[in-house]
Formats: structure tokens, C-alpha cells, sequence
């Protein structure tokens, strides 16, 4: 059944892998209650001031800690502590303000006046005024930056015009309605001018922000410590009180294993950590020390994309069968133990705009069979693969070990068995993020992919993330060499619907031009919607954790340890 988805701090020192420095922790005993409403506020102990959080991440470590080159989302979990957008946005969708107060776009679409806070200044004292969002934007549109999602973002703008220091004027290309969801995300964040001047390897090392702590030091493979913004004064959607934040400073430590991270919740040595594997959020909800916040990404959903732009996937029919013969239910269920609920959508649960046809991704094997004899796969080899003129029915699956879970390998794995009953040979092959990047790579000189099937997160506020991923266009690296149409959908009355929706602001014809889009990826079987991209944070010790309203990033604005 088809449905609508209701002032200069110290200077930063980067280090090169000495001894970490040792921090004295708050007592760590007094945790919150297990169960997950996201508020991160059930903790039993009472709430000080003061003191170091510790957080342990399990995502790769950025080799840049601007979110403006690249732009991957370790990059936004980091940034949003130093770093923040023009706008924010609520759990309704709605846009905040936020550095910038207000907006209003001209009547034909092409011209956006923003309205700046008056008197905010950068950690270095440099002003926040129109001239630096102008660098801003540039900064993202250089080429030499290497930005990928920031880039794509703020594309269509064609220029920048600082009217005066609290006004700032967007000369658009074309409509783009999804302008203020783009200025809300972390690869769009602000950053001082003077900052980005001192050039990339300095500005990766330490970028200077508004937020509310700031980069003190980076000891890469052991930890980022982040200190306390005393002028703190440019207070987002999620902030509760006034002036800066109750914490002194953040210790981001890097530990890749999640056993390790959960245990080092559980006996205190951390506060905080993400990507806890499945088993580790049931406990944390069964127990009473332990919040457990489910923060899904917005944008779009996780899902394995279907390389249609070369065999066997340029056929819908193998498409089809591949999707018949995955039968993912059984695992979902049985590896994420209640933790991740199956999608029939292209966006996250969290998008208001999200479309969901169950109907198109049954099991089906007898079907699959007959698909794969039509499309020409009729023989068998020796090993029980399908083969055509002497060529195998071979997928080729690249899975980052960096951003797939222990049970999403395992559930990809259970799809490599399951759809060999009919016939393909499924190659998995783990890599760390930089080797998988380097997979999905454009092929240099033309020539083919070296993928047929990917499972490719990507995190972008509201419904336009569907133009990047499903728009011809998408199939053109960004400076960054990533391109993010993986599935290679080529389709022009699909490209038509995306620009049509980019131009309209009316909310139902936007909603109505969405829904299009989505029925026609499904329907074409570009994609297997998998879940919600896996976002959860387990915390102890500390109380007033949220998550940004933009890309559900923690934010610990305002964090306090318990005693």
C-alpha cells in the first residue's frame, strides 16, 4: 500500500600522535534512564557545571575538520560543536532563525535578502557580518576547496552581494526552494574569513567559528579537545539558556571498535558515543543509567543503489529480480533487534514529504526467476550462477566498514545468500572510507564503474536531497571527485519533476511534484530502501544532550555532568 510518510581563544596545536592529554573526568556514576524520547535529560545525579565530556566516536576520523571540503557527516558530528549554519530547523521541518533573523525572497525566485544578527563575532573577533557569508559561499564554490555536499548545496547561487554589514543579498540562477534547508546544514556552516585565508591545511587543523566551543587541539587517531567559547552569544533552536556553555571542554576521542566504545560508556571512561551496535541499544534501554537517543538523519533513507547505467542493472528486469530476491525483512528484524524498522521510502521518516509503496518490494522468488530468464539469464553455471553470452550475473558490492554497522554487513551478507537462490553472485568487499570513496570514483577517461550495487548514506536536509541523488546532473563528480547519483539514473522526465520542484514554494504542489519523483524511483527499482540511516547516541554521566533540528548531530550547548 502506497502512503504519505506523515574573541581569540588559545591557539589550536596539532599534534602529531604523542602521548593524549590526560583529563581529570566528573564522577561519571549517575547516568540516565534507559529508554529513547532524544531528550537525554532522565539522569539521577544532579547536574554541575564545569568539567570535561568525554565522547567517543566510532565514525572515521576526518582528515579535515572543515566541513566545507568534502563534506561527510563525521565532519558535521564534530562541527556543530564549533561551527553553525545561517538557519536552523525544528522537528516539524520548519526553518529558525538562527545567525541569520530573517528572510524574504523576491517574487520571481532568483533574488533571497537575509537579514544577520547584529553584533556576533567570530572566536578570532572577526565580524560575522555580509562580507563573510560572501567568502562563505565562495569558499564552498572554489573549486581548490574540494567540497562535495557543501558545494551542491549552494550551486545555484550566482552571486553574492553584501548590501550592507547585517544584509546580504542571492543572486540565484534558477528558484532553488530548498535555498534556506541547504543554508541550515553543517557543510554550509559559517567559518571566519581571516580563518579560511590562512589557507587549507591550517583552516582543516582548526576552522574558527561561532559555536560554542572551539578547537584547542588535534592529536590525529587519539582525540580532538575542545574548549569552552566564554563569549559564547549566537544561541541556535536547541540552546536553553543564555551566554556559553556549562561545560569547560569536550574530549572527541576516535575508537573505531564498538565494543570497546560501549564498554568505556559502561564503566565510565566516556559520556557519550555513537554508532552503538544494536545489542548495546537494547541493553541501554533495559537498564536505568543509560539514555539511549534516536536521532534518525534526515534526507534520505539508507538503501542499496542499483548501478543502472551498465549490466546487469541497465535491465529493470534484473533490477527487479535482484529486489524479489534480496529479502531483507527476516534480517532487519532479526539483526537490529527492534532497533531499525524496515522502509519502503526514499526519504528518512523524518521528512515530511516522504512517499512509501510497501507493495513494490515483496519476495517473490518464483517471479525473480522468470524476470532473469526474460532479461536473457537463462543458463546456470556449475556453481549455481546465472550466465549470459559467457558473462556471470555478477554484482560487485563495495561496503565501508567506516559506515556500515556489524549487523548492516551481516544483512548485506544475508542479501549476497539470498539472491544467489536465484541466480547472482554478490562480491562484497569491505573497504575503510577512503578506499571505498575511491571505488565509487568516476573512472578516469570514461569507461565503466567498478560497482553494480552500493549502499551510500547520504545526509541532506528536506526533500530536495532526491535532485542529488536522482537527477542526471548528479552523475557529474563535484570538485571533490564524488558524485553522489550512484544509482546512474538517467531520466528525463525524472530530471523535469526535480527542476520543477526546486522552482515551486508552494508547500502541497512541492509535496504533490515529490511524491512524482518518489513513485517513479521506486517503480523503476534504481533503489532497495533499507531503513532509516542509523543514528543513535547512548550517554551517561551527563544530562541535556539533544540533536540538531537540521542533521541530527548531538549538540552540547547545554550539556552538564552529574555528580
Amino acid at each position: 500500500m502506497a502512503d504519505r510518510l506523515t574573541n581569540v581563544r588559545r591557539g589550536p596545536r596539532l599534534l602529531a600522535g604523542a602521548a593524549a592529554l590526560t583529563l581529570t573526568l566528573a564522577a561519571c556514576s549517575g547516568g540516565g534512564s534507559g529508554g529513547g524520547d532524544g531528550g537525554g535529560d532522565a539522569a539521577s545525579g544532579e547536574p554541575v557545571e564545569g568539567g570535561t565530556l568525554v565522547y567517543a566516536t566510532g565514525d572515521a576520523e576526518p582528515t579535515c575538520l572543515d566541513p566545507h571540503v568534502g563534506g561527510n557527516y563525521p565532519q558535521a558530528l564534530i562541527s556543530t560543536q564549533y561551527l553553525e549554519p545561517l538557519v536552523g530547523r525544528d522537528t516539524d521541518g520548519q526553518i529558525q532563525p538562527w545567525l541569520a533573523t530573517d528572510w524574504e525572497v523576491s517574487e520571481d525566485g532568483l533574488t533571497w535578502d537575509l537579514t544577520l544578527a547584529d553584533g556576533l563575532t567570530f572566536t578570532d573577533g572577526t565580524p560575522l557580518d555580509a562580507e563573510a557569508v560572501k567568502v562563505n559561499v565562495e569558499h564552498l564554490q572554489d573549486p581548490d576547496t574540494a567540497s562535495s555536499t557543501g558545494y551542491l548545496a549552494v550551486q545555484k547561487i550566482a552571486e553574492v552581494e553584501p548590501v550592507d554589514a547585517t544584509h546580504v543579498r542571492f543572486h540565484l540562477s534558477e528558484p532553488d526552494s530548498a535555498l534556506l534547508e541547504s543554508l541550515s546544514m553543517q557543510w554550509t556552516a559559517m567559518q571566519s574569513p581571516a580563518g579560511i585565508a590562512r589557507g587549507m591545511d591550517e583552516n582543516c587543523a582548526a576552522p574558527i567559528g561561532t559555536g560554542p566551543f572551539v578547537v584547542a587541539e588535534w592529536v590525529p587517531q587519539q582525540h580532538v579537545v575542545l574548549e569552552r567559547n566564554e563569549d559564547y552569544a549566537s544561541h541556535g533552536p536547541e540552546a536553553e539558556h543564555d551566554g556559553a556553555p556549562y561545560l569547560e571542554r569536550i574530549e572527541w576521542r576516535f575508537i573505531p571498535d564498538p565494543a570497546t566504545r560501549w564498554a568505556a560508556l559502561q564503566s565510565g571512561e566516556v559520556h557519550v558515543i555513537d554508532n552503538p551496535e544494536p545489542e548495546a541499544v537494547v541493553a541501554a534501554e533495559a537498564g536505568e543509567d543509560i539514555t539511549h537517543i534516536d536521532a534518525p538523519r534526515p534526507g534520505s533513507v539508507n538503501r542499496i543503489e542499483l548501478n543502472s547505467s551498465q549490466a546487469p542493472f541497465d535491465d529493470i528486469r534484473v533490477r527487479q529480480a535482484f529486489v524479489y530476491s534480496a529479502d531483507v525483512d527476516p534480517g532487519i528484524e532479526t539483526l537490529y533487534q527492534g532497533v531499525a524498522t524496515r522502509s519502503h521510502s526514499p526519504l528518512s521518516s523524518v521528512e515530511p514529504m516522504g512517499y512509501s509503496d510497501a507493495s513494490l518490494f515483496v519476495t517473490d522468488l518464483e517471479e525473480a526467476e522468470r524476470l532473469l530468464d526474460e532479461a536473457g539469464w537463462d543458463e546456470v553455471d556449475d556453481e549455481g550462477y546465472r550466465v549470459r553470452d559467457g558473462e556471470r550475473l555478477t554484482v560487485r558490492f563495495p561496503v565501508s566498514t567506516n559506515q556500515s554497522v556489524a549487523a548492516e554487513q551481516s544483512l548485506f551478507e544475508q542479501i549476497q545468500a539470498n539472491t544467489k537462490r536465484v541466480g547472482f553472485e554478490v562480491v562484497l568487499t569491505p573497504l575503510d572510507l577512503s578506499a571505498w570513496y575511491g571505488a565509487l570514483a568516476a573512472p578516469e577517461g570514461g569507461g565503466e564503474n567498478t560497482y553494480e550495487a552500493v549502499s551510500a548514506p547520504y545526509t541532506k536536509v528536506g526533500p530536495d536531497v532526491l535532485r542529488i541523488l536522482y537527477h542526471s546532473d548528479g552523475t557529474v563528480p563535484a570538485p571533490s571527485g564524488y558524485f553522489a547519483n550512484l544509482s546512474q539514473v538517467t531520466d528525463d522526465e525524472l530530471d523535469a519533476l526535480l527542476e520543477e520542484a526546486a522552482r515551486i514554494t508552494d508547500p502541497d504542489e512541492r509535496a504533490d511534484l515529490y511524491t512524482q519523483v518518489q513513485q517513479r524511483v521506486l517503480e523503476g527499482y534504481y533503489i532497495l530502501p533499507l531503513y532509516d540511516q542509523q543514528n543513535h547516541f547512548l550517554t551517561r554521566g551527563v544530562t541535556g544532550v539533544t540533536t540538531l533540528g537540521t542533521v541530527s548531530t548531538p549538540t552540547f550547548v547545554n550539556a552538564r555532568l552529574t555528580s
